[in-house]
C-alpha cells in the first residue's frame, strides 16, 4: 500500500480503544447434520473503535487533527493495539528469544517477522509488518546480534541480515519486539458532539487493519 503515513495514532486514545481480530470462515451445514468449513483468509483482520479511548476535549482535538492529516480514510497509519503490542505478553518486556523466525542454512538472509499464537501444528503465525524498529532485538543460536548486523525491510516485513552475519546452517533465528498495527479510518466522516461528550456518550472512531 503506497499511501501509508509512518505516524502513530494518538497513544492516549489508543490505550482505551476496544476491538480485536476478526476471522472470515465459510460454514455449510449438510442435511446429515455435519458441517463443511472453509478458512477464507489465512491472516485475521483487526478492527478497533478508538472512540472508547477519548477521555477529554483535548483527546477529541488530537483525533480530529490526526483524521484531517490522514485525509480521512485515504492514508493508513500505525496503531498501538492496547491488547497485543509485543512479542510477549503485555505485562512482560520483549526478549530476543520470544519468537522463532526460522532456521538458518548459511545462505538465507531474509526472515519474515512473525508472532506465533498457540503451539504445534495448529499454531497461527501472524505477519508483523510494522514493528517499533528501535525495540527490535535479534538473536542467532541464542546469541544477541548488534543493530549493525541486521535491518528491517518495511516493504516486505522481513529482517535482513548483513553480510558476515548470515545465520549458519541449523542456527535458530529468534526475535523480540514491540509492534504497531497498520490501520486506516473506516469512516469518511467524524461525528463529534461536545454536548454528548460531556454527558458521557463517546463518539465512534472505527479503524480497520490494512495489508501493506
Amino acid at each position: 500500500m503506497a499511501s501509508f503515513h509512518d505516524e502513530v495514532f494518538p497513544l492516549a486514545v489508543s490505550f482505551g480503544a476496544t476491538g480485536g481480530p476478526e476471522r472470515r470462515n465459510e460454514i455449510v451445514s449438510l442435511t446429515s447434520g455435519r458441517e463443511k468449513r472453509n478458512l477464507r483468509f489465512s491472516q485475521s483482520r483487526h478492527y478497533y473503535d478508538a472512540g472508547t479511548g477519548v477521555k477529554s476535549l483535548d483527546d477529541l482535538h488530537d483525533v480530529l487533527a490526526f483524521f484531517e492529516a490522514r485525509r480521512g480514510s485515504l492514508h493508513a497509519f500505525r496503531f498501538r493495539d492496547p491488547f497485543d503490542m509485543k512479542s510477549c505478553r503485555p505485562s512482560e518486556a520483549p526478549d530476543m528469544l520470544d519468537q522463532v523466525l526460522g532456521t538458518g542454512d548459511g545462505i538465507k538472509t531474509r526472515f519474515s517477522l512473525i508472532k506465533t499464537y498457540g503451539a504445534g501444528a495448529n499454531a497461527y503465525k501472524r505477519l508483523i509488518s510494522r514493528p517499533v524498529v528501535t525495540s527490535l532485538r535479534i538473536a542467532v543460536a541464542g546469541a544477541a546480534l548488534s543493530s549493525a548486523s541486521f535491518s528491517f525491510d518495511g516493504a516486505t516485513g522481513e529482517v535482513v541480515f548483513a553480510a558476515g552475519s548470515i545465520p549458519a546452517m541449523g542456527a535458530r533465528v529468534t526475535a523480540g519486539f514491540e509492534f504497531h498495527v497498520p490501520v486506516r479510518f473506516d469512516v469518511e466522516r467524524l461525528s463529534l458532539s461536545l454536548t454528548a461528550f460531556k454527558a458521557g456518550q463517546i463518539p465512534s472512531i472505527p479503524l480497520v487493519e490494512v495489508r501493506l
